[in-house]
């Protein structure tokens, strides 16, 4: 079989599951690791035929696409922030609105709009945020603690892979007897659990029946549950004009505002590339 008959039969089988271009991407992703030629060499060396390996490991591969299991699972690494990450089924795939999270906050040091030393990441999952920070500010001191143990060697093989100093605790943030343990810093920034769990029912199998639960839903009776908690540590454990940038539901800009504004916070929103509302930076006025 070669690369191009590979490609074609790959392609066909996704369209079951996927649009076209999302079906094309991810077949393109697969060859490309299978055979670790980019799509420009294989549309040169497209009758180049897979060896037996190959043509096993693709099979493979395959039939756990087939099963709805997401790509970057499957091939266990995810492009974010311009580097490679190891993923698996303890931590959330890293999406695009955290980029621009992290490019709000880079954005915000780099024009001396916040001084930043200290950072602490609350829900680390696979250490993306803190890892994606330091590579852009190395001198930046920064911890990361999330509530599972398994996410936590994804994010600390992540560190080590892209050589950052991240310190990891396993903590769970919502017990404030907690947040004594927990340093004073000059920014908070969290990517937290904030979909209710009666959106579940209108969510992508790739997403319900893979991804950490524990990473994505909130209960229906309190879906404000950590910004909440994040509003009262933030009170005690900022330094004089410490920020907090959080990653928020887009249905719930309003409602997470008006938390932050309860606390007697000065708030900042802003939309997305999709023009919804994802992100939230919050002064606490009374420092």
């Amino acid at each position: 079989m070669s690369i191009q008959e590979a490609y074609k039969k790959l392609l066909f089988q996704l369209y079951e599951l996927y649009d076209n271009r999302e079906a094309a991407n991810i077949a393109d992703m697969v060859i490309e690791y299978v055979t670790g030629q980019q799509k420009t060499d294989r549309i040169i060396h497209k009758t180049i035929p897979l060896n037996f390996q190959q043509q096993e490991q693709l099979e493979n591969l395959t039939q756990q696409l087939l099963q709805h299991k997401p790509v970057q699972y499957v091939l266990q690494e995810v492009w974010f922030a311009g580097m490679k990450f190891f993923v698996n089924q303890s931590v959330l795939i890293p999406r695009p609105e955290t980029e621009e999270l992290i490019d709000w906050i880079n954005q915000e040091i780099k024009n001396n709009k916040i001084v930043v030393k200290t950072i602490l990441d609350i829900g680390t999952g696979s250490g993306c945020i803190p890892i994606s920070l330091q590579k852009k500010n190395q001198a930046l001191n920064i911890t990361a603690l999330d509530i599972s143990k398994d996410a936590l060697k994804v994010a600390e093989k992540n560190a080590a892979n892209l050589s950052t100093d991240i310190i990891f605790i396993c903590s769970n943030f919502l017990d404030e007897n907690n947040w004594g343990k927990l340093p004073v810093v000059d920014l908070i920034v969290s990517n937290p659990p904030y979909i209710k769990q009666s959106e579940s029912i209108s969510m992508q199998k790739v997403v319900t029946d893979f991804e950490p639960h524990l990473a994505l839903f909130v209960s229906d009776e309190n879906p404000l549950i950590f910004y909440q908690k994040i509003a009262l540590f933030g009170k005690n454990h900022l330094s004089k004009n410490g920020k907090i940038f959080v990653e928020i539901n887009e249905s719930l800009g309003k409602d997470v505002a008006a938390v932050f504004q309860k606390e007697h916070y000065e708030i900042e929103l802003r939309k997305d590339m999709y023009g919804k509302d994802r992100m939230l930076k919050a002064n606490f006025i009374n420092n």
